[in-house]
């Protein structure tokens, strides 16, 4: 490892899975689920491969074994990931590598490619086993309308899998038994800068608000360069880039896309939809974008009633996963038929105990304030239970937006002086209880002291809007938390 000649010169700019990939060096930065997929896909080809990880604990010891056990070479443990070794062509780098680590500075500034696993796979795909992508990113919902997406695909028949940033390594899709007719693909910002070859059949960007800013940290404009991250989905589009219409920086991407001649831009909107867009007529999702004679006609694709859980932003998810999924021609009553078969995961502004008129509502999976914001919208009346990392976003415009909702604020986490600062500034008259523990009995603590703010007829709103890994392992144990501490409560409790 170290310093000296660090590329050998193999020119990977062509390359696909045709390529005579003995001749690479592949480091895989990052022993994750993208990591291993990687390195197990490059060690088929027969690549020497050599894997680097600052982690030392029981799943990396054992996927680590197991990678040596097939070949590749393996350093874990902390510093094992400071230098690029020597020889290297081809990086793989796991999603939170940023541009400024030294192993990836290092590779950058000599030349050596750099991708993630959505390129590696992209790549691997060619020339003669391409799968159909259709791709979502957003700063909220990514995960939902993939899976809306996902279900409608397969609601019309065709072999569909979700895949990506919302858990599966498009690697791990394409080494199953199936002969998949489409994926459906959350990407990342963090996925995308590392992809700069894929050309998708169609792509969403479903919004753009301020979230992993500290990812874009050492940039002159942390947000732009998020938001080009963002924007990068529509490059080479091949059939349709959908944007959100309540949202004109999705549109103005779609604008500045580079995509390939014929692609057509599809808007979605919660409005009366104009001419090539999907919107909302009558309580029914209509199509204005794939129909034949779509300057004067409307086809009713679902109603709303079929969008579980029911949240304007929600059925925003549900238009746009129909606008993908219209572009790739499946039948109308597929949309319908996928919605009402869809069964989300928790966490997602899940009602999880009502009492004595109070209701408790789960939406630990807001890890942003965009994402909290999409949760008020839904409720009339609340007691919000906020906090945790707030990734070097603020809360100015969720507090402005909300103030007259919230009969009160209970804060925890890291960075609850900010927020705490925050609703004193914009929102003096909400009472606001900041508890300092650092321990996950913090939230049994916050429900409590919500319970005695609430009146009938209110929701108690955990929706933190921050990332929870200052306290709890993600964002699906605090809202276990959460839901166990609210269960125990009866009612509104005297203060």
């Amino acid at each position: 490892m170290g310093g000296g000649t660090v590329s050998s010169g193999v020119d990977l700019s062509r390359a696909d899975r045709t390529f005579e990939w003995s001749r690479v060096h592949a480091v895989i930065a990052g022993l994750g689920t993208s990591g291993y997929a990687s390195a197990d896909a490059l060690l088929e080809l027969g690549a020497r491969v050599t894997i680097l990880d600052d982690s030392t604990d029981d799943r990396h010891r054992d996927e680590g074994g197991l990678m040596e056990t097939l070949g590749a070479r393996v350093r874990l443990g902390p510093g094992s990931t400071a230098e690029l070794p020597n020889g290297t062509d081809l990086v793989i780098v796991s999603p939170g590598w940023r541009p400024v680590q030294p192993l990836v500075a290092s590779a950058l500034a000599t030349g050596v490619p750099v991708w993630g696993e959505p390129e590696l796979a992209w790549r691997l795909m060619h020339p003669d086993g391409v799968v159909p992508w259709l791709a979502v990113t957003g700063t909220n919902g990514k995960t939902t309308t993939t899976q809306m997406t996902e279900a409608i695909l397969k609601a019309d028949g065709l072999k569909a899998a979700a895949v990506g940033n919302i858990g599966r390594p498009i690697l791990e899709a394409m080494a199953d038994e199936v002969d998949y007719d489409v994926f459906a693909v959350e990407l990342s910002s963090f996925q995308l800068h590392w992809s700069p070859s894929l050309s998708l059949h169609s792509a969403a960007v479903l919004n753009l608000h301020q979230d992993h800013l500290e990812w874009y940290a050492d940039a002159a404009d942390p947000f732009a360069a998020y938001g080009a991250d963002k924007a990068r989905i529509y490059h080479r589009v091949q059939h349709s880039a959908v944007y959100n219409v309540a949202d004109p920086a999705t549109e103005q991407m779609v604008e500045r896309a580079d995509v390939v001649e014929g692609a057509r831009a599809i808007g979605f909107t919660l409005g009366i939809p104009g001419r090539s867009m999907m919107g909302v007529v009558d309580d029914m999702i209509v199509d204005r974008a794939f129909v034949e004679q779509r300057a004067t006609s409307a086809l009713e694709l679902a109603s709303l009633c079929d969008v579980h859980p029911f949240a304007p932003h929600n059925v925003e998810n549900a238009l746009a996963a129909a606008a993908l999924t219209r572009s790739f021609g499946v039948h109308p009553r597929a949309v319908a038929q996928g919605l009402r078969d869809l069964h989300l995961g928790g966490h997602r502004i899940e009602t999880v105990h009502e009492s004595g008129g109070i209701t408790w509502v789960d939406d630990s999976k807001a890890t942003n304030p965009h994402a909290a914001n999409s949760s008020m919208r839904a409720f009339e009346h609340i007691v919000w239970i906020a906090g945790g990392q707030a990734k070097g976003t603020d809360f100015d415009h969720l507090v402005s937006n909300h103030a007259a909702k919230l009969r009160g604020v209970v804060i925890i986490g890291v960075d609850r002086a900010m927020i705490a600062a925050t609703m004193a500034r914009l929102a003096p008259d909400v009472p606001v209880v900041v508890l300092d523990s650092p321990e996950r009995a913090v939230m049994a603590q916050a429900v409590r002291v919500a319970a005695t703010m609430a009146r009938r007829g209110d929701t108690v709103l955990m929706a933190p809007g921050c990332a929870s890994l200052d306290i709890w392992p993600g964002y699906a144990a605090r809202g276990d938390d959460f839901a166990e501490a609210a269960r125990t409560i009866d009612g509104p409790l005297q203060q």
